[in-house]
């Protein structure tokens, strides 16, 4: 990663930085075949649809190699929230395919990075993974969910009506490559459940307000009440697949189509550093907003 903006020998608040990340490792030969044939549930056809073009080799803006600059933007995020509100955030693969992890709310990212699938729960981990390697061995892909906690979230981040804390994670998170759904706190589970089971109950500690259990993620009314923020995005199967698959050519002719060459049999693990980026990138936002305009309270 390099700084094209020429500051490097000392930066002040508001400096702009241009960051470039160049790819040693491009195979433009694998993506030969895709010139002139769509990928079923890849954004070829949408992507050509709306702009006449598209960019054949890589995915181009629909390729998760564009989420490096969400990283390198998080981590000064993360840093940010960490120095100046103690706020922490952990994200690890929750669930891959029909495999669930167990795991409790005070995970640590040494034991979510301890296992190459970055799931905490060990046993989940290996089945994950054995549940992957069977994937690829057939050419496949499968699917996933990543969960993310915040800790030491103050209360009162979040604006009414559209500037909804969820609102905005979920918008952050919906926009990363293969992301098909979100949910905060109970989500759907929470649809199942009577509100005097879903309500958290309220109580004092140490001069604060706290809440029984959190079902609500952390997060009422758009504003965080202090508790933890969780959420959970859902990624789908990755649509480059090593099977033959029925598509149309650039031209709507009828075709099959069997992609060769490197593509990930699952998003889950990579996602998990790129959504902690994300939510770290909100919460910053609205605790610099929450500063601004109410104070720290």
């Amino acid at each position: 990663m390099e700084i094209l903006s020429g500051v490097q020998d000392g930066l002040t608040l508001g400096t702009p930085i241009a960051l470039l990340v160049r790819n040693a490792d491009a195979r433009a030969g694998d993506y030969a075949e895709m010139r002139s044939k769509f990928r079923p549930s890849h954004a070829d056809y949408t992507y050509q649809a709306k702009y006449g073009i598209r960019a054949v080799e890589g995915g181009g803006r629909a390729s998760a190699r564009e989420t490096v600059g969400r990283v390198a933007a998080g981590a000064v995020a993360q840093k940010m929230l960490a120095e100046l509100a103690g706020i922490e955030i952990v994200a690890y693969v929750q669930r891959v395919g029909d495999v669930v992890a167990e795991i409790g709310r005070d995970v640590t990212r040494a034991q979510v990075e301890a296992t190459m699938v970055r799931c905490p729960d060990p046993s989940a981990a290996q089945a994950m993974i054995d549940l992957i390697d069977a994937v690829r061995k057939a050419g496949d892909s499968v699917g996933g969910v990543i969960e993310a906690v915040a800790r030491k979230v103050p209360a009162g981040l979040g604006e009414p009506v559209f500037d909804r804390l969820e609102a905005d994670l979920g918008k952050a998170l919906l926009s990363l490559p293969a992301c098909k759904g979100f949910e905060s706190g109970s989500g759907f589970a929470g649809t199942r459940m009577r509100g005097s089971q879903h309500n958290d109950a309220f109580f004092s500690e140490g001069g604060r307000v706290r809440t029984r259990t959190n079902w609500s993620g952390g997060i009422q009314g758009g504003i965080s009440n202090g508790e933890d923020v969780v959420v959970r995005a859902a990624f789908k199967p990755t649509a480059t697949v090593l099977l033959s698959q029925e598509t149309v050519d650039v031209e709507g002719n009828a075709t099959t189509l069997q992609a060769r060459g490197r593509h990930d049999p699952c998003v889950l693990p990579r996602a998990v550093p790129v959504v902690e980026a994300m939510m770290a990138l909100v919460l910053a936002d609205h605790w610099l907003r929450q500063r601004g305009q109410c104070g720290m309270r």
